[in-house]
Formats: structure tokens, C-alpha cells, sequence
């Protein structure tokens, strides 16, 4: 492998801006490059391939320095803004950059232009080699079975990979910090390369002809640590690299309002099942008839539309959203992400799950419904493993506060208290099991567990 060095020098400095706009859909991905030129402000448009743009673009271990300001518009995505805000603001890691604006984190994306600012003065950029290293040093490297080999001979997919990425999330790649290439390089490209090579897998069990169903991928990962913004890149990827995907959560399948009003009034007195979230607050009907038809968008022309749930309706207790607002989704599907703190709990002996809370007794006896209905769909498994699940209120805390601090509503210190203490009992029951035994119904063939530090990174 050749390890070229990378000399990349921007335009000197102007007291006009230049604005790199990139334009792409998912069939056809062009690079144009607006210039405004000091003699006569006339715009000059160029176009390149996007494959030959992107790579140059990769300044990847360059000096930080003070950002420049950048306009940008919208990617698509089904993420509301306050979705998009709690899966992105306040991880340190998406700090500190060109990202962030009027208070956003992941920006609620449409279709349109996307406008990051080149800096008007020069990027020192290092060689390739440097590169190769910090990827080859990332802790999921040898437990995917990635060769050296393997890594420098895909090196400028890498590359490609990271400027999706910066799009995606607003991110100016010349300037990215240490905890920005950290997670895009050792733990967002490791996991789509591993997610990938599952769809490979998958794929080859068919004969040729055979009509192939999406491969539904599970994503187990406790609240907070980062599992949405993980499967709202990936799907990015997906489909910017050509696949048709979808993303799906397991919020998307709380009963309604009404269903949740029944629930708590048949379970008096407990108060893992007052609010949403614990087994049993679930419409697991609506689960299988959903899953079910995702697996049938094997064809050109088939289309259906996946639910969401509206967490702001009733003052926050929730209601399913209306269905005409719900996104719809084509054919042939490639690959479905489906993901949940809870996916893949296994139910427990009573007297185990008593031990930790007595509470907990009638969502285990919930819980044994629930791998036909969600778990049996699944056939590849990314587990986001956590050292303590006190973790998860640091977490929720630090994302309502930046939610706060956004100008948006957010619960008080004392009621995101509340409200994980009603996930606890049931991290520190099943937890457990499925870190040593995997998810319900799980191949470890298929299974991908990602120990995170408190940071959320992969260690």
C-alpha cells in the first residue's frame, strides 16, 4: 500500500467567503464548488466526482484552531428537532467544532444543500500513514477481525466514509478535535464496515432469484448512550453509499394514550408501569404487524409506512402520532435498524427479579411476549455495553440541560431523577444476562458487544 502524503492547501485569504456546497442524492453524488472571485464577484461553479473530491477534502489530523462561523442547511432524516437535540447536544464529543448553531445538535434535516465553511487560511495535514495508525489503534479493530491489510487496502473508503460523516453531523473535517475523529474512526466506520459485512453475510444465504428480506439489525443500549445518534449515522451511510434503509425504535411501538391510561389504572400502586417504558407499555400487535411487513419490502414499488410516537403529546406523557405523519418507506429494502434500551432482555426466574424489586415481578411475567413479537426479527445484534447503569442518569441529565440551555423544554434536575428511577430496577436485573449471554435468541456469530466508557466512546 502506498502511503501518500496528503498537501493540502485551501485559498489564501480573501475578504470574500468560500463556501464548499455539496449537493447529492442517493443515486447520483456530485461535489460543486462555489468560488467568489475578488476581481470581478463573478461565481464560478466547478463539479468532480464525489469519489475524487471527497478523499482530497479529508484533512483528518490537522492542528485546532478558532472555527469559522459557516451557513448550512438540511440532510434528511425522520428525527424531529427535539429528538435530533437529545441524541446529539451535550456529548462532548460533537462540541468545540462548526457544528453547532442556534443550539443544535443533529440538525433536523430535509433535503436541500449542505454549506460547510472552508477556513481562509492554510490546514496543516498530515500524511495518510498517520491516518492508517489512529485507525489501526482503535479499540474495535481486532475484535471485528479487521486486518492491517485489510484496512490500508480500504483506506480512501475510510476517508470517503469521515466526510459523510462531517456533513452529517455539520462538522468542518479540517478542524475535527481528538474526540471527533474518535468516534467517527473508531467507532462509527468500524461499526457500519461490521454492519455491512452482516448484510454480506446475510445476502448469501439467498439463491440467486430468491427474493431477499431486509437483514434487521437490533441495537441494545441503555438510554443515553448515544444509540440513536449511532443509528442515525449509520442509516446516513447507508444510504449515501446506495442501500435503501430504515431506522425504527422500540418508542415507536408505546401504546397510545388511551392504552397507557388502561395500563396504569390495572397496575395501581406500581410504578414501573405508571408512565411508558417498562414491559408490558408496549403494543406488541403493532410491533409484529410492522416488522413483519418490513421484512416483506423485498421488491421495486412495495412501500409502507413505519409509526412514531409522540413523546410531547399530553404534556409529555405521550401519544402514538398521527399516522399521516408517519414516513414512508420503499422497496427493496436492504437493511432495517432497529433499536431499544431493552431489546433482547431475557425474562428471569421471579425470585431473581423480586431480589431487585418486587415491582419488577409483573414486567418480567410482560416481558415473556416479547421475543415474538421483537426479538425473533432480529438477525444480527450490536450490544452497547455500560459499566454502571448509573451512567444512564448522568446521561439523560446532561442532555435535558442542554436542552434547557437551547431554549427548549426540558424536564428539572428532580424529574429526570424520576424518571430513570423507573428504568433502574430493570438495567440492574437483565443487564447482567444479556452482557454474558447475549440477547434473547442472539447467534454470537451475529452479535457485536461495545463496552463504552463514561464518555460514550468504545474502550
Amino acid at each position: 500500500m502506498s502511503m501518500a502524503t496528503l498537501n493540502i492547501l485551501l485559498p489564501t485569504p480573501s475578504t470574500n467567503s468560500h463556501y464548499f456546497n455539496a449537493n447529492y442524492s442517493q443515486s447520483s453524488h456530485n461535489v460543486y464548488f462555489s468560488t467568489n472571485n475578488n476581481s470581478n464577484n463573478n461565481t464560478k461553479l466547478h463539479s468532480l466526482p464525489c469519489s475524487h473530491s471527497l478523499p482530497l477534502l479529508s484533512s483528518l489530523f490537522v492542528q485546532t484552531k478558532s472555527n469559522p462561523s459557516h451557513k448550512f442547511s438540511h440532510m434528511p432524516t425522520h428525527l424531529s428537532k427535539s429528538e435530533a437535540l437529545s441524541a446529539g447536544t451535550g456529548c462532548s464529543w460533537m462540541q468545540n467544532n462548526s457544528m453547532l448553531q442556534s443550539g443544535e445538535g443533529c440538525p433536523d434535516l430535509k433535503q436541500g444543500l449542505v454549506c460547510s465553511a472552508i477556513p481562509t487560511e492554510r490546514a496543516k495535514v498530515s500524511s495518510v500513514q498517520d491516518l492508517f495508525k489512529f485507525i489501526c489503534s482503535g479499540p474495535l479493530i481486532d475484535k471485528m477481525g479487521f486486518s492491517k491489510e485489510k484496512i490500508g487496502d480500504s483506506i480512501d473508503k475510510w476517508i470517503a466514509y469521515n466526510s459523510y460523516l462531517c456533513r452529517l453531523f455539520q462538522l468542518n473535517e479540517l478542524y475535527l478535535t481528538i474526540p471527533q475523529k474518535v468516534r467517527f474512526f473508531h467507532y462509527y466506520i468500524p461499526v457500519f464496515l461490521w454492519c455491512e459485512d452482516q448484510i454480506s453475510q446475510h445476502v448469501s444465504k439467498f439463491k440467486d432469484g430468491e427474493d431477499i428480506p431486509p437483514l434487521v439489525i437490533g441495537f441494545s443500549a441503555p438510554q443515553g448512550c448515544g444509540k440513536t445518534t449511532l443509528a442515525f449515522a449509520l442509516d446516513y451511510l447507508f444510504r449515501v453509499t446506495g442501500r435503501k434503509s430504515a431506522t425504527i425504535s422500540i418508542d415507536d411501538f408505546y401504546l397510545t394514550a388511551e392504552g397507557q391510561a388502561k395500563l396504569r389504572e390495572a397496575n395501581r400502586g406500581n410504578a414501573l408501569l405508571e408512565f411508558r417504558g417498562n414491559a408490558g407499555s408496549h403494543d406488541l400487535q403493532l410491533s409484529v404487524e410492522t416488522l413483519t411487513a418490513i421484512s416483506k419490502l423485498t421488491k421495486e414499488g412495495t412501500k409502507m409506512k413505519l409509526p412514531r410516537y409522540d413523546k410531547s403529546a399530553y404534556n409529555g406523557r405521550g401519544d402514538r402520532a398521527d399516522p399521516s405523519t408517519w414516513p414512508e418507506i420503499e422497496g427493496p429494502l436492504t437493511v432495517a435498524l432497529y433499536e431499544g434500551w431493552m431489546l433482547g432482555f431475557k425474562p428471569l426466574p421471579v425470585e431473581v427479579v423480586k431480589a431487585v424489586d418486587p415491582q419488577l415481578e409483573t414486567v418480567n411475567k410482560n416481558l415473556e411476549a416479547y421475543f415474538d413479537a421483537w426479538d425473533k426479527f432480529i438477525k444480527a445484534w450490536i450490544v452497547i455495553k455500560i459499566k454502571d447503569p448509573s451512567c444512564v442518569y448522568e446521561w439523560r441529565l446532561q442532555a435535558e440541560i442542554a436542552m434547557r440551555e437551547a431554549g427548549n423544554p426540558g424536564m428539572s434536575d428532580e424529574e429526570v431523577k424520576d424518571f430513570v428511577s423507573r428504568y433502574l430496577p430493570a438495567y440492574h436485573a437483565y443487564l447482567p444476562t444479556l452482557y454474558s449471554e447475549g440477547p434473547n435468541g442472539s447467534d454470537p456469530e451475529h452479535t457485536l458487544i461495545i463496552e463504552i466508557d463514561d464518555g460514550r466512546n468504545p474502550i
